[in-house]
């Protein structure tokens, strides 16, 4: 009957589609071949590196796109040469030192095979390429047990297969846990077959990961160039890096982004932010960050403070400064019509998208503001212009900027007025994706130009794919707007979508921690929620609390239990943040995500492949926030290996299980792979309060003859020298021997140096206290534990036994030379 059916199913393709033609022939140039076919259509492959192609298919023959890729920016990923082409009688072939390519010919098919002969990726029977008065659609072998991870910020579990997905950035606000499209399109996946596939096109294209069979999956779009690249890797982690290399690096964000954030809708007063900056300082709660949302400017976007709310804003400012606050404040992509000569000026100039219909400004209605012009950030001249209103803000002493509503807002698949719009380059069904992305580019831009060697923080909305080059992400407008107190299911698939945005190329992202929909009437019963939804958000690279109105979310209204567990969460943060920016840095390099499914660490690991709810927080931390209501024992499943109580430091579990984990209000599961090396720092109240804090070295170590190792990153956390290679790194190897470890700490310094007087500690988990310790040949006095004066003596090596803890602490003053470290049970 299946079969019935999938027969039934492709008769009507076939009635309804063109199907591949015949292939007769090709040239070539370079890395490029074009194989021609007897209906007129072609189809291109350029070979990037040994392990991309780019595929190109024209059902018209022409090749040719109305706009360069907003994507990619580098598709000579290797020099390759010129490209070789075996001609059989049946088909085309082109070798890489990776891949086996062919094209058979009749009818032509695509398939790629890896250096072993095996199939990798296949069109599907003749269905490979072909198209209809709605589309162009490309047919794709689906194997029986192949799943499929990425597409960026999308609900719903993390493998894609048995679901369709659009890319259509779309304001949806409390969106459901299955809800699709949302804010951003990414269109790039990858397969558990060891490929990934980015679809470069900008229209509302579709997935459908074998919905329509099992025998085949698809992708398509309604318009423009058929582009996609399909992406080799030995492992997930390698196809994202060179997913990132084409469309290129993440920027690193200030240090102080890392740092805990406070945000509310009617955050947009003057007296309000100081007032909140000094209780978060009573409480003594760390946090660098007040946001101000839309509210805090006069006319959309006129960048001017809001008479009657703002008295002083440069006073406020500078006092917020001094107390170790940043203020972000909100920026919309639209001049409101409403008494504004700003608006007037724009339209004079021409800066505002059309109305196809009228050939003047399209007059969009917006949440706030009434009517308003949409710029056209990609006419030229308006970067300049948007920089000098922007610059004013900034000049006054804000720290970056939140660009909301990029969609633009109220631009979903329904409001097809929207399509109407004409931008400089091309009608908005084609730009409405890569909107926000130009206009993240011309913030980032413009920043960057009149304030040099200073790095900008921008978290934006709504984006396309390389939105890393310009920004940083958040996860748009979640919770229960229905039943704010029911918002457990919304908060548990924000742990997905988090690692979505990650595999979409989003290392720095947050949460709305407490969810943003709903109106908080009662905050005993919302206690719970917020504590855990805070344990899970202060995981999240960046970590912000935001909540739609005048609804507050500072820890201390929910009562004293939930400030006390809230208050521990974002310590534990600040904690951790040596190992943060470590991962911060790695991010930038590689594109690799900080918060990453299991399935990317664990590929082989079937289990690990189901699991939406736990994450592994850089390398060597797994997380599994409690995210059901009254849950007080949490089932983790813990990969192959060997893992420890993050929490206890000692208590250890044999991985490939899932464990039964007692997790009152006041705990977060939290597991260290053994043989692993967890820097961090005493809390402070903001991340760069004290220059010359010492750093502690969690050592949990490997078996015996065999090390663990980890490279501490530090750089200055503000300027643009980190693309200069301009940094410092500690490099700590410890050895476990038969009575003993063997340490050594290796410093690299680069042009920066964090301080000239801190100290390190180590701290080794280890059953016996040793009988002696050695520093570079020569044995160190023991003193007790509460007499280690580890942040104000810099002179003194020392080392004590904590018998509590089962932990061996050695205290060495960090003069940037190579240590070694003897210890003998």
């Amino acid at each position: 009957m299946v079969k019935k059916m999938i027969f039934l199913v492709i008769t009507l393709l076939c009635s309804s589609m063109f199907m591949a033609a015949e292939c007769t022939s090709y040239t070539k140039k370079g890395n490029q071949v074009i194989f021609n076919c007897k209906d007129g259509s072609k189809l291109s492959l350029t070979i990037s590196s040994n392990a991309v192609v780019k595929i190109w298919y024209d059902k018209s023959g022409k090749l040719v796109r109305s706009n360069p890729s907003f994507a990619v920016v580098n598709e000579k990923l290797e020099n390759i040469g010129e490209v070789g082409v075996n001609e059989e009688p049946s088909a085309y072939e082109i070798f890489t030192s990776k891949l086996r390519i062919r094209i058979n010919k009749n009818p032509m098919q695509l398939q790629i095979f890896d250096k072993y002969q095996k199939l990798i990726f296949s069109d599907f029977k003749d269905q490979g390429h072909v198209s209809d008065a709605k589309a162009v659609k490309a047919y794709k072998v689906l194997r029986g047990d192949e799943q499929f991870f990425g597409l960026g910020e999308k609900t719903g579990t993390l493998n894609r297969r048995s679901k369709n997905y659009k890319m259509w950035n779309s304001d949806r606000p409390c969106y459901s846990v299955t809800e699709d499209p949302i804010a951003k399109s990414i269109p790039f996946f990858m397969s558990s077959y060891r490929y990934g596939i980015f679809l470069d096109n900008t229209y509302k294209t579709e997935f459908k990961f074998g919905t329509e069979s099992q025998d085949y999956y698809s992708f398509e779009a309604p318009d423009g160039a058929f582009v996609y690249y399909f992406i080799y890797g030995k492992d997930y982690k390698d196809i994202q890096q060179q997913y990132i290399t084409l469309t290129g690096q993440p920027i690193m964000p200030p240090k102080w982004a890392l740092g805990f954030a406070q945000s509310r809708g009617l955050y947009t007063k003057e007296n309000q932010a100081l007032e909140v900056a000094a209780e978060f300082r009573k409480r003594k709660i760390p946090i660098d960050i007040i946001y101000q949302d839309i509210g805090w400017t006069q006319n959309l976007q006129d960048f001017e403070w809001r008479k009657g709310n703002y008295t002083n804003p440069k006073a406020m400012l500078k006092k917020l400064k001094d107390n170790g606050f940043k203020m972000i404040v909100s920026q919309d992509p639209v001049i409101s019509q409403k008494g504004n000569k700003q608006w007037t000026e724009a339209d004079k100039l021409g800066y505002f998208v059309k109305d196809v219909r009228t050939n003047k400004a399209y007059e969009m209605p917006w949440p706030w503001g009434g009517n308003c012009g949409v710029v056209d950030f990609t006419i030229p001249e308006v970067a300049d212009w948007w920089g000098k209103y922007q610059q004013k803000p900034i000049d006054d002493g804000i720290s970056g900027f939140w660009t909301d509503m990029g969609e633009p807002a109220w631009g979903n698949e329904e409001d097809t007025d929207r399509l109407n719009m004409k931008h400089r380059l091309g009608m908005h069904d084609q730009i409405h994706n890569v909107y926000g992305l130009t206009w993240d580019k011309v913030v980032k831009e413009q920043f960057e130009k009149r304030n040099p060697n200073k790095r900008i923080f921008q978290m934006t909305r709504s984006a396309y794919a390389g939105l890393q080059r310009y920004t940083f992400g958040w996860t748009n407008d979640s919770g229960n707007g229905n039943d704010v107190l029911d918002g457990w299911a919304q908060m548990e698939n924000q742990v997905a979508v988090g690692i979505s945005a990650g595999l979409g190329g989003i290392p720095f992202w947050t949460t709305d921690i407490s969810g943003y929909c709903g109106d908080i009437t009662d905050y005993p019963a919302m206690a719970e929620l917020y504590t855990r939804w805070m344990q899970f958000g202060v995981f999240c690279p960046l970590s912000r609390a935001h909540h739609e109105g005048d609804n507050a979310v500072e820890p201390w209204m929910f009562g004293e239990v939930a400030e006390k567990n809230t208050k521990a969460a974002i310590e534990l943060k600040y904690q951790l943040f040596p190992y943060l920016y470590t991962y911060s840095r790695k991010a930038h390099d590689t594109g690799l995500p900080i918060t990453r499914g299991l399935f990317m660490e664990y590929p082989n690991d079937l289990e690990a492949a189901k699991i939406d709810n736990q994450f592994i927080f850089g390398e060597e931390l797994l997380v599994a926030p409690v995210l059901k209501k009254g849950e007080r024992v949490k089932r983790v499943y813990l990969p192959d290996g060997e893992w420890i109580d993050f929490n206890d430091k000692k208590t250890e579990y044999l991985g490939g299980q899932t464990v039964a984990y007692k997790a009152p209000l006041n705990t977060i599961p939290i597991f260290v792979r053994k043989a692993s090396i967890i820097p961090m720092m005493p809390v402070m109240q903001y991340i760069h309060e004290k220059k010359d804090y010492p750093v502690f070295f969690h050592i949990f170590p490997n078996y015996e003859d065999e090390k663990t190792s980890f490279s501490l990153y530090e750089d200055d956390g503000e300027n643009q020298d980190y693309l200069k290679d301009i940094f410092s790194r500690t490099n700590i190897v410890c050895t476990t021997k038969v009575a003993g470890y063997d340490i050594e700490i290796s410093p690299e310094d680069k042009g920066f140096r964090q301080s000239d007087k801190r100290n390190f500690v180590l701290s080794i988990l280890t059953e016996q206290k040793p009988k002696s310790v050695l520093v570079n040949g020569k044995e160190i006095p023991f003193f007790a534990v509460d007499a280690l004066d580890i942040e104000k003596d810099t002179t003194k090596t020392q080392w004590s036994w904590d018998e509590r803890g089962s932990k061996l602490l050695i205290k060495i003053p960090d003069n940037r030379t190579k240590i070694n470290i003897n210890v003998n049970n």
